[in-house]
């Protein structure tokens, strides 16, 4: 009995030295910890996040491409300037005499402009493309803000949970603590025996090592918020949540899910594959210009002086201008069909795209489903555990008040106290389950996500 007794002394001193130990550590959160919401940690992720910003580049390069795509309406206007010195034998082309070992030179000025008139309105359409790709980028952009949105949603709520969780077992630990007092002071007493007391102190262990592994979990659940956040060290080592205030029984809409899904296929992935489709169409367009005929027109003037001629530079060059306009017709007969095969392949994207665009709606009427068989479930289960939660707390104050007066034994009260925390663990994880899948349900709708 003594080597007994001495041994559980052993373990419940251990036991405790780890909780003072955990509680002391550098844990979450700390006298220095900074509240953040949920909304704060949104638009944090959104304004830091490096995948977002990285997607922000492809929207100034589809800014630079309309710009460029503008630019292509103005003519081409080019210059050029040149001065030739030859030496030897040469020909004076005014006399046609022959010149021996004499130095000529000579220099030249031009300007030339070349427009399109006519290219089947290819640079219309890649103006219009561009235009769109613009719409297309920034609606991923959108789409990758809503993935990150709900990737954070879901670690601040287990963050919560793993709060909730840590604070029930603190509760239970205090309490089998003051069991452990009031069954030493019975057996003191004569009225219960030591082996109640003794399993008394292994479930007063069982509750620590139950405490630490819940702070533990919180520990976990921050660093993993805090790595979707990409925050400094020095800002994380003080991060906290903020803990949303307790609302009455939240009851089930029961909306109808096609108006849900109406409303969802507002949602970036839809926008983007519909401009894909309008985009590829234009992509077509712009394929089968390439057949049409093309009409250009060009302008140019120059001049030029020479020492041949005999003369001052500038009076040659007021006498040796010339003036140029002529236009052009190209039609495209034979390329090897190139351009045919290229229309082709564009059709081909057309369709590709027509079919992208479905399979992202079908994808989401899918998730739509999913997300609104799962909110009605959570709910199920919240009201089902709390019953359980309500029934059990009744049963356990039944066992406890037979336990302080000793009808009962130390086993039969562990395993209600046992039960009492599955109950509450269980109601818990279903209440934040469902919270979860509430919030899931808004985004659908269009809802912005709070708490």
């Amino acid at each position: 009995m003594k080597m007994t007794k001495v041994i559980s002394v052993t373990v419940i001193c251990c036991f405790i030295a780890i909780y003072a130990k955990a509680q002391n550590a550098d844990t979450f959160p700390s006298s220095n910890t900074v509240p953040w919401s949920l909304e704060r940690c949104i638009e944090y992720a959104k304004e830091h996040n490096l995948q977002i910003k990285q997607n922000q580049l492809s929207v100034q390069q589809a800014q630079n491409n309309i710009l460029q795509s503008r630019m292509d309406f103005l003519p081409s206007i080019d210059a050029s300037a040149s001065h030739n010195m030859s030496w030897g034998r040469s020909v004076n082309m005014q006399t046609l005499e022959i010149i021996n070992n004499k130095l000529s030179q000579s220099s030249s000025f031009s300007t030339s402009a070349s427009e399109t008139i006519f290219s089947g309105f290819a640079k219309v359409n890649t103006l219009k493309g561009n235009k769109m790709q613009l719409q297309i980028s920034e609606q991923q952009v959108e789409k990758l803000k809503n993935d990150i949105t709900i990737q954070i949603t879901r670690a601040y709520l287990q963050v919560l949970l793993s709060q909730e969780l840590e604070k029930t077992a603190r509760e239970n630990m205090e309490s089998i603590a003051q069991q452990v007092e009031k069954s030493k002071q019975l057996v003191d007493a004569g009225s219960q025996a030591y082996s109640t007391l003794l399993e008394m102190k292994a479930q007063y262990a069982n509750e620590a090592s139950t405490l630490v592994d819940a702070q533990n979990s919180v520990r976990t659940n921050l660093l993993t918020l805090t790595q979707l956040l990409d925050l400094h060290p020095t800002d994380a080592a003080n991060l906290a949540v903020v803990k949303p205030a307790e609302n009455a029984d939240t009851l089930y809409k029961g909306e109808e899910m096609n108006l849900v899904y109406a409303k969802a296929l507002e949602l970036p992935q839809i926008k983007a594959a519909e401009l894909t489709l309008d985009k590829s169409r234009l992509d077509l367009k712009v394929q089968q210009a390439r057949l049409y005929p093309s009409i250009s027109a060009s302008a140019g003037y120059g001049t030029f002086f020479t020492d041949g001629q005999g003369g001052a530079f500038f009076p040659q060059l007021d006498k040796n201008k010339q003036h140029s306009l002529g236009f052009s017709l190209n039609i495209p007969i034979f390329n090897g069909f190139g351009y045919r095969t290229n229309v082709k392949n564009a059709k081909l994207a057309v369709e590709n795209s027509r079919i992208d665009l479905e399979i992202q709606k079908q994808n989401l009427y899918k998730d739509v489903q999913t997300a609104y068989n799962e909110e009605y479930s959570a709910l199920q289960k919240v009201k089902a555990a709390k019953v359980t939660l309500e029934s059990t707390k009744e049963s356990f104050t039944y066992t406890e008040n037979k336990f302080n007066v000793g009808a009962l034994s130390g086993t039969d009260y562990r395993v209600a106290k046992a039960n009492l925390f599955k109950a509450q663990s269980d109601f818990l994880q279903a209440k934040y389950q469902y919270l979860f899948e509430s919030k899931i349900l808004d985004f659908y709708k269009g809802i912005p996500i709070t708490l």
